[in-house]
């Protein structure tokens, strides 16, 4: 795995396009970052960016290790013992009055939280 400085957790050569980690992975740049922020709809700044950069990165080569464990004779799971259902039964019982729940609340409409528009509509 890429080593990490301790104080900043950055990768050496994170800001690099060319740089790679152990596994041969390529290393995140600040762009691909920045560009996963806007995803995210978080704003970061520079110095974020190349924080995460290399913290993502090792995370990265991280899973791409464990790339080279998988075999076709192992099955894939999802735990390592079986699950069974632990949920109580879905009986109706009363809920929190809508004053109650919207008392906290910035902005309410209609007995109903007021959220600014995030989508566009056709």
């Amino acid at each position: 795995m890429a080593t990490t400085d301790a104080a900043t957790g950055a990768v050496p050569g994170a800001g690099s396009d060319t740089a790679t980690g152990a596994g041969g992975q390529p290393v995140l740049t600040g762009d691909e970052v920045a560009h996963l922020g806007r995803l995210a709809r978080i704003e970061l700044s520079e110095d974020e960016r190349r924080l995460l950069a290399g913290q993502l990165s090792v995370i990265l080569d991280a899973v791409a290790s464990l790339q080279g464990v998988v075999t076709p004779e192992v099955p894939a799971t999802s735990h390592p013992v079986p699950l069974s259902n632990v949920w109580r039964q879905d009986v109706p019982a009363p809920s929190l009055p809508a004053p109650d729940a919207l008392s906290g609340a910035p902005a309410v409409e209609a007995e109903r939280f007021r959220v600014p528009r995030i989508l566009e509509e056709d």
